[in-house]
């Protein structure tokens, strides 16, 4: 009941926030007209560019989580096939549906191709997609430090990028020292509570092992950075000329208006977020919307197109995704090995299609 009450509040929130930001869209949104005309000279071969590059990207930050999964689960480790479908199904959740829905949904596609793993596991794994979302910390820095010397920032952006980071830094650093205290000794006669936090601590494992957590946070830098070029690329797409720091100053407010999902994919928010600081480089409001929309769409083609191939590998189906149980419950539950699969059995004898 938990768990329905919870998905008919988000189904309710996205039924009340479409239409404010449909109206807010119409009233205070760019010249529409200039926008539909606006697509009327790209050049799609930039576009496949930068598709390509993503796809590249998103090979790097799959195998930067395979790293920090193998850090926290005893042998064997699970094969790289299996984590990237995982990671690919989590992508495909996190850019169709309300919430990190897709950060659970990797959990608990990856824990149901791991029967030889004991209980706990999925509470490690839970700490292995922190712990992977943590190392994106030292590239976005790093590329603050780019932007801050060298791009026309917005008063409004250098706040939201100087609060993000702030953030970002006292995370990273409370997982390092939560890292430091992981150990497995005595956790198999533990009360259940301090078990689950105990796996879940060890999911942070790599924090505390410097070659396998320098070699994933080298594979985010990775990934980061042909994000970078992906976005550069895009703007030759509409022929918008902006150096290289104004590509990065997009990438970061665009993970911004990301952090926290409103509705599906924040669009609307996400190309107000791209167009505004263009406008400082000579690129017209209308004409940066559309470039948004556009990027948008080279974002999560990637997610989704891959995301289906491999969910459809998986034998589940999209209506999976969006019933998977509260992340709470997945982590006291230890039964949820073959929950996806019964879930799609009962489906399947119900003649209900995905």
């Amino acid at each position: 009941m938990k768990v329905l009450r919870s998905r008919w509040l988000h189904a309710g929130g996205v039924v009340i926030l479409f239409p404010i930001v449909g109206l807010l869209l119409w009233w205070r949104g760019p010249d529409w007209n200039v926008v539909y005309h606006a697509f009327d000279f790209v050049n799609w071969a930039w576009i496949v560019l930068a598709l390509g590059l993503n796809l590249l990207s998103v090979l790097a930050r799959s195998l930067a989580w395979q790293l920090t999964i193998v850090q926290a689960l005893d042998p064997p480790d699970p094969p790289y096939n299996r984590v990237f479908s995982a990671f690919a199904i989590g992508l495909l959740g996190n850019a169709a549906l309300p919430g990190r829905i897709g950060e659970l949904a990797r959990v608990a596609v990856l824990r149901r191709r791991l029967p030889e793993h004991g209980q706990g596991t999925s509470a490690a794994l839970v700490g292995t997609v922190f712990a992977h979302r943590l190392f994106d910390v030292i590239p976005a820095l790093l590329l603050v430090g780019y932007v801050l010397m060298t791009a026309k920032i917005p008063t409004w952006a250098v706040t939201s990028l100087a609060v993000v980071s702030i953030v970002g830094v006292t995370l990273f650093t409370l997982a390092v020292l939560s890292a430091r205290r992981g150990d497995r000794a005595g956790l198999d006669n533990a009360k259940p509570l301090r078990r689950l936090l105990g796996m879940a601590r060890q999911g942070l494992s790599v924090m505390r092992a410097p070659a396998p957590a320098a070699g994933a946070i080298l594979l985010q830098c990775t990934g980061w950075f042909l994000q970078l070029i992906a976005v550069y690329v895009a703007m030759r797409a509409f022929d918008i000329h902006a150096p290289l720091p104004a590509a990065g100053l997009v990438l970061l407010l665009m993970n911004v208006a990301t952090i926290f999902p409103l509705w599906p994919g924040n669009i609307g928010l996400l190309q107000a977020a791209v167009a505004l600081p263009l406008v400082q480089y000579g690129v017209a409001y209308s004409t940066g919307f559309a470039y948004g929309l556009v990027l948008q769409v080279v974002e999560m083609s990637v997610g989704v197109g891959v995301g289906l191939i491999f969910l459809a590998r998986e034998g589940l189906s999209f209506a999976t995704l969006r019933d998977l149980p509260e992340p709470e419950d997945v982590l006291l539950d230890e039964d949820e090995l073959d929950e996806l699969d019964e879930f799609e059995a009962r489906r399947a004898r119900a003649g209900v299609s995905g």
